[in-house]
């Protein structure tokens, strides 16, 4: 089943499959060693609070139980894709190099993939243009990064992450950015996320299913960072294989998942949305989570989906 496969939209979090990949491949090749140890505090470097759902805080909490301030580099991924972390997101970026990450849909047989950039840092870039242009209405402000080609904004998103790594915001600078990012702004950095189709997304996770296009190894280290689902006791009972990442903003949501269950049947769901409205994403967000729970823990369910394909 297939419904605008070929309409490129924002990818939102989802994107973050491609660095996992990217990830799985160096640590395949001895690049990087995932036992390498994270100080948090390098992490903390990239954070925005309040940008990303609670995502880095909850990821932390599960962390301080154990009273730590270093993880492993593995762990780092884990949280970049179980709880969507961005700060972990941009920390990988700059150890897996922007460039090699970039390469990935390519070698994945995706020509149309948008190329990626720190979109977190991207979120500083009204600041920056406050900054450099004193006494600029928000208005003007809105402008410029309407009619901002996206080469250059990109360019800013990678200065501004460049940045960051040696001179990172203090706590009070950070504050003063969320006080900029009103909708008007999200809105702009919404639309200007890496695009890609459903098409291609389901093309990957049929690569991330199969388990051959990849070197065993790549596996090895790319499914316990993919396939969180398989954590669940009960998810083992009837999967083989069974991983997942989504995304929102306000107005995004997306998703892209692959399972084997233990008949080896296959199945691979690959969903994009844009321009929402709030009430809208909430609501689908809803029933997409509904749907995910019903398929993992409703047999009967799962025979109909499969009896509709």
């Amino acid at each position: 089943i297939d419904i605008n496969p070929n309409k490129p939209l924002p990818l939102a979090s989802t994107v973050k499959i491609i660095l996992a990949i990217e990830y799985a491949k160096q640590a395949a090749e001895g690049k990087i060693d995932p036992n390498e140890k994270v100080k948090l505090k390098e992490l903390d470097k990239f954070y925005i609070p309040k940008t990303d759902g609670g995502a880095h805080e909850e990821w932390i909490k599960q962390l301080k139980g154990n009273k730590i301030d270093s993880v492993p580099l593995y762990e780092v991924a884990n949280g970049m894709i179980a709880y969507s972390s961005n700060a972990n997101t941009e920390y990988l970026i700059e150890v897996l190099g922007l460039q090699n990450i970039n390469c990935v849909p390519k070698s994945l047989g995706i020509l149309n993939h948008d190329p990626m950039y720190p979109t977190a840092s991207a979120l500083y870039i009204p600041t920056q243009l406050k900054n450099e242009k004193i006494g600029l209405s928000k208005q003007e402000i809105l402008k410029m990064m309407k009619e901002m080609d996206m080469a250059e904004y990109r360019r800013r998103a990678i200065d501004i992450h460049n940045k960051w790594v040696k001179q990172p915001l203090s706590n009070q600078e950070k504050k003063q950015l969320l006080k900029t990012l009103d909708m008007d702004f999200q809105k702009i950095w919404s639309d200007r996320l890496p695009h890609s189709t459903t098409r291609d997304y389901v093309s990957i996770m049929n690569k991330l299913n199969g388990k051959t296009y990849f070197k065993k190894e790549v596996y090895k280290y790319l499914d316990p960072v993919m396939e969180q689902l398989m954590k669940n006791s009960k998810n083992r009972e009837w999967l083989t294989h069974a991983g997942q990442k989504g995304g929102s903003t306000a107005f995004v949501l997306t998703i892209a998942m692959y399972a084997t269950d233990k008949e080896k049947n296959k199945t691979e769901i690959v969903f994009f949305s844009n321009d929402l409205s709030i009430l809208e994403q909430k609501k689908l967000s809803q029933n997409l989570n509904a749907f995910q729970l019903k398929f993992l823990k409703d047999e009967k369910f799962r025979a109909e989906i499969k009896e509709i394909i």
